[in-house]
C-alpha cells in the first residue's frame, strides 16, 4: 500500500484504485491535512487512465466522523476569511468527487457522521454495512451542515431531509437505503468480498463512456428539461464519435 499522506492512503488493484481515510484513533476526522490528501489522491486516480472505479474507504471501525475536536477548536476561533476559506475547501473536495471522470464508491462501515457522512453522500455511489450509522448531528452544537444540503436534497424528499437536518438523529443503513440515501447494505461479515465484488462490474466498461455518462447526469441536475434533453443530445453525439463506441459496435455487429 502506497502512502499519500499521514492521514490517507492509496492503492491501486488492477482497475480499482481504493482511497482509505486513515486516522482510525479518532474515527477518521476531518482535518484540513486529511481533506487535502484526498484531493491529491483522487487526482492521481482520476489521471490513472487504467482506472474505471474509486473506493473510498475508512481504516478501523468508523468511516468518518466528521471534523475533529481541533478542527471545531479552529472554527470557534477563526475570522469570517478564514472559515470562509476552510468551508471553501471542503466544498473543493466535494466539487472534485463529481469532477473525477470515474465512479467514487463510499464503502461505509460503523459510522459516517456529519461531514463524514456529507463526504459519502458526496460519493457517486454508496454501499454500507449493515452496521453502519448515518446522521447531521450539527444542529446539536448549534452549527448548520450547509454545504451537504446541496447533496442531500438531490437524493431525498424535501420532508426527509429537513427532518435528518432538524433532528440530528442517527439512521441505520437499512433506514438510508430505504430512503435513497444509499444504493446497497451488505451484511458486515461479507462486507469487503462485496464491496470488491460490486466494482467489478466496471472493469470491463469504456471509462470514456463511464465519464461521459457520469457528466452528463451532474450536468441535468438543474436544467429544465428541454435543455436537459439538449444536453443529452450533445453527449449522444460525443460518445458516439469516440474510439471505445466505434470499436463496441464493431464487436456487437461480429457477434449478431
Amino acid at each position: 500500500m502506497q502512502q499519500n499522506g499521514s492521514t490517507v492512503l492509496y492503492q491501486i488493484n488492477e482497475a480499482c484504485a481504493r482511497i482509505t481515510l486513515d486516522r482510525p484513533e479518532k474515527r477518521n476526522a476531518l482535518n484540513d491535512e486529511m481533506i487535502a490528501g484526498l484531493k491529491n489522491a483522487l487526482r492521481r486516480a482520476d489521471d490513472n487512465e487504467h482506472v474505471r472505479s474509486i473506493i473510498l474507504d475508512g481504516s478501523g471501525a468508523d468511516f468518518c466522523s466528521g471534523a475533529d475536536l481541533e478542527a471545531l477548536q479552529k472554527i470557534s476561533k477563526a475570522s469570517v476569511q478564514e472559515n470562509l476559506d476552510d468551508a471553501r475547501s471542503l466544498m473543493e473536495l466535494f466539487t472534485l468527487i463529481r469532477a473525477v471522470r470515474v465512479p467514487v464508491i463510499a464503502a461505509v462501515r460503523g459510522r459516517a457522521l456529519a461531514g463524514g457522512c456529507g463526504l459519502a453522500l458526496a460519493c457517486d455511489l454508496v454501499l454500507a454495512g449493515r452496521s453502519a450509522r448515518f446522521g447531521f448531528p450539527e444542529v446539536k452544537i448549534g452549527f448548520v451542515p450547509a454545504m451537504v444540503m446541496a447533496i442531500l436534497r438531490r437524493n431525498v424528499s424535501e420532508k426527509r431531509a429537513l427532518e435528518l437536518l432538524l433532528t440530528g438523529d442517527q439512521i441505520s443503513a437499512e433506514d438510508a437505503e430505504r430512503g435513497g440515501l444509499i444504493n446497497h447494505v451488505f451484511d458486515d461479515a461479507t462486507f469487503d468480498a462485496d464491496v470488491e465484488g460490486f466494482v467489478r462490474r466496471f472493469e470491463k466498461t469504456s471509462r470514456t463512456a463511464l465519464s461521459l455518462t457520469k457528466r452528463c447526469l451532474y450536468q441535468m441536475d438543474s436544467l429544465p428539461f428541454d435543455e436537459a434533453l439538449s444536453a443529452g443530445a450533445d453527449t449522444n453525439v460525443t460518445a458516439r464519435l469516440t474510439e471505445d463506441c466505434q470499436k463496441g459496435i464493431a464487436r456487437f455487429l461480429q457477434k449478431e
